[in-house]
C-alpha cells in the first residue's frame, strides 16, 4: 500500500540543545532582584510592574514554544528560505516547503524575540529613577586611566612654570629714595617710584640715578596715607598715550588718577591728572593702596577697612574690599555685588599678583594675631571683622597661609616662575610660598601644599614692595624711611636678587 506523504516525509533527527527562556527569566528575575537590594531604583522593572518573568516569556506565549529552536534540515543544515517553486512539484514537496517556510517564520521570529530579550536586559541595567553616583577613581602609581578605540587623543597638562627661589647674588639698583612704596618697569625698560610722603613720581635711570618725574598735585600725606601704588598701562590706538595710574590719599579721600605718560628713558613726562576713582574711604592707617591691570584689562585695587571695621561686611562700602573697575573708572563687568567690590572682608590688604593659571592672589595686614596671603576668588567674603586668620568658618574663606604679625606684615605681593613672594615690612625679610599654580585647585591629582620659607631675615630692613626683574630676577624696595624703621646709610634701596632654580 502506497505511503501518504506525512508517512514519506523524512524523520526529523534530534533536536539541537535548545534556549530555555524560562530558565533564563527565572535567572533574570533573581539577578534584577538582588540588583534592587544593592542599589535601590536603579534596577527597577521598566515598562510595567509585572514580574520580570512574565516580561521575559512574552515571545514564548506570542510565539509557541517553536521559538525556543531555530529549524534543521533533515541534512543538519539550518533553512532560513524555501527553495523556489518548481514545474512537477508534488503536493509532499510544496507539503515540505510549506514546513520550511513556515519554520523559518519561526525562527525569524525566534531572532527577533531573542534580541528583545538582549535588549531589555540591556536597557533594564541602565534603567533610574535619578542620577546614579559616579564614584570616584584615584589613579595609583601603578593604574592607568581605563581608554576606548573612540576616545579622543589626551592632551598634554600645561606645564607648570619653575619653582624659583632667591638664591641668586643680591645688586643695588639704586639708593636715597624717600619712603618709596610702588614700583613700575615700563616696556622701553624705564622704572617709575612713588614716594609716599613727598608725593614724587621719580624715574631711576640706568646708572642708579634719581630724577623726578612729577610732584601730583592733590596728595595729602598723614599717617600710612599719601602716594601709593602705581600701575602702567598702554595706549589702545595711534593717538592714545601711554597711562600710569595712582592711588592716593586727598583731603577728603583715597582716590585713583590717571596721567598720559611722555617721553622716554631720561625724559619721562606725565600730564595732569584725571580721576578714575574717588570716594575710597581714607583714615591715618589701613589705607590699602596697591593698583595692578589684571588679565582681564580691568584695574584692581585694594581698599582698606579705614578704621571703620563693621564696613568691610558692606558689599556697597567701598572700604575694606578688592575693587574691581574698567579702565575709566566704572565698576567692571561681572561683578558680583552689582558695584565695585570683587570681594570683601578684608582688613588691609596691599599685595596683589596673579598666577600662571590667571589666579588672583593678595597680601594681606591682620589685626594683632594673623597676617595672610589669600586666594581671591569673586565674591568671597575673607571673613574680617568677624574672623582673623585661618578660622574654619564655613561662611568664609581662609587664607592659604598665615604668619603673626611680628613676622611679616606684609606690603607687596608678587610672582616670580611658580613661587609667591611677599614683602615683609614689620618681620624684616622676604617670605616665598610655592608652588603658586598647584596649590588649592580643586583637583587632588594636582593639588600641593604650599611650601614656605622665610629670606634675608634682617639683612635690609623693612621690605615693602616686590616685582618680577627684566631677567627672571626679582626687585625689591625697602622701606626704613618711613618713620617706622631704623634708616641705615644710603636707604632707602631699590634691590635686585637672582631668582633660581629650587623647591
Amino acid at each position: 500500500m502506497p505511503r501518504s506523504a506525512a508517512e514519506t516525509r523524512p524523520a526529523r533527527p534530534a533536536r539541537p540543545a535548545r534556549l530555555d527562556l524560562r530558565l533564563l527569566a527565572a535567572s533574570a528575575e533573581g539577578f534584577f532582584s538582588w540588583g534592587r537590594r544593592h542599589f535601590g531604583t536603579a534596577c527597577r522593572r521598566p515598562f510595567d510592574a509585572r514580574p520580570w518573568t512574565s516580561q521575559l516569556l512574552e515571545p514564548v506565549r506570542h510565539f509557541g514554544t517553536a521559538s525556543r529552536e531555530p529549524y534543521v534540515s533533515p541534512e543538519g543544515s539550518r533553512r532560513w528560505a524555501s527553495p523556489a517553486r518548481g514545474a512537477g512539484d508534488t503536493a509532499a514537496e510544496r507539503a515540505s516547503r510549506t514546513t520550511v517556510a513556515s519554520r523559518t517564520t519561526v525562527a525569524s521570529r525566534t531572532t527577533a524575540a531573542t534580541g528583545v530579550l538582549a535588549l531589555t536586559l540591556t536597557c533594564a541595567a541602565c534603567t533610574s529613577a535619578g542620577p546614579v553616583p559616579t564614584p570616584t577613581v584615584t589613579a595609583g602609581p601603578e593604574t592607568s586611566p581605563p581608554t576606548t578605540a573612540t576616545a579622543p587623543p589626551t592632551q598634554p597638562a600645561p606645564v607648570p612654570p619653575p619653582v624659583l627661589l632667591p638664591t641668586g647674588p643680591v645688586t643695588e639698583l639704586a639708593a636715597n629714595l624717600d619712603a618709596p612704596w610702588s614700583v613700575v618697569r615700563l616696556p622701553d625698560g624705564g622704572v617709575l617710584v612713588s614716594e609716599r610722603d613727598t608725593a614724587r613720581v621719580v624715574e631711576i635711570g640706568a646708572d642708579g640715578g634719581v630724577r623726578t618725574v612729577t610732584e601730583i598735585p592733590g596728595v595729602v600725606p598723614a599717617g600710612e596715607g599719601g602716594l601709593l601704588g602705581l600701575a602702567f598701562r598702554a595706549g589702545d590706538g595711534a593717538d592714545a598715550s601711554d597711562l600710569v595710574y595712582a592711588y592716593f590719599t586727598a583731603d577728603a579721600d583715597n582716590r585713583i588718577v590717571r596721567m598720559p605718560l611722555s617721553g622716554g628713558p631720561g625724559s619721562y613726562a606725565l600730564g595732569a591728572p584725571q580721576v578714575v576713582l574717588s570716594g575710597i574711604p581714607k583714615a591715618s592707617n589701613h589705607d590699602g593702596g596697591r593698583i595692578a591691570f589684571g588679565p582681564d584689562g580691568f584695574l584692581y585695587a585694594t581698599a582698606g577697612d579705614a578704621g571703620v571695621r563693621e564696613a568691610a561686611q558692606d558689599p556697597a562700602s567701598l572700604s575694606g574690599k578688592i575693587l574691581r573697575m574698567t579702565p575709566d573708572g566704572q565698576p567692571a563687568p561681572g561683578n558680583p555685588f552689582g558695584g565695585y567690590a570683587w570681594s570683601i572682608g578684608h582688613r588691609n590688604p596691599q599685595g596683589l599678583a596673579w598666577d600662571a593659571t590667571g589666579r588672583l592672589w593678595a597680601a594681606e595686614f591682620g589685626q594683632n594675631t594673623w597676617d595672610e596671603l589669600n586666594l581671591i576668588t569673586r565674591g568671597a567674603n575673607y571673613g574680617w571683622p568677624i574672623v582673623e586668620g585661618q578660622a574654619g568658618d564655613a561662611r568664609f574663606t581662609d587664607p592659604i597661609a598665615q604668619w603673626a604679625t611680628s613676622e611679616a606684615s606684609p606690603s607687596g605681593l608678587a610672582i616670580v616662575g611658580d613661587t609667591l613672594v611677599l614683602a615683609a615690612l614689620r618681620g624684616e625679610r622676604l617670605w616665598t610660598v610655592h608652588p603658586a599654580s598647584r596649590i588649592a585647585t580643586g583637583d587632588p591629582a594636582v593639588d600641593t601644599a604650599p611650601v614656605v620659607q622665610p629670606w634675608f631675615v634682617g639683612e635690609f630692613g623693612r621690605v615693602r614692595a616686590v616685582l618680577p626683574g627684566p631677567n627672571g630676577d626679582l626687585w625689591f624696595v625697602t622701606n626704613n624711611t618711613d618713620g617706622r624703621g631704623s634708616p641705615r646709610d644710603g636707604d632707602d634701596r631699590l634691590r635686585s636678587v637672582g631668582m633660581q632654580p629650587g623647591g
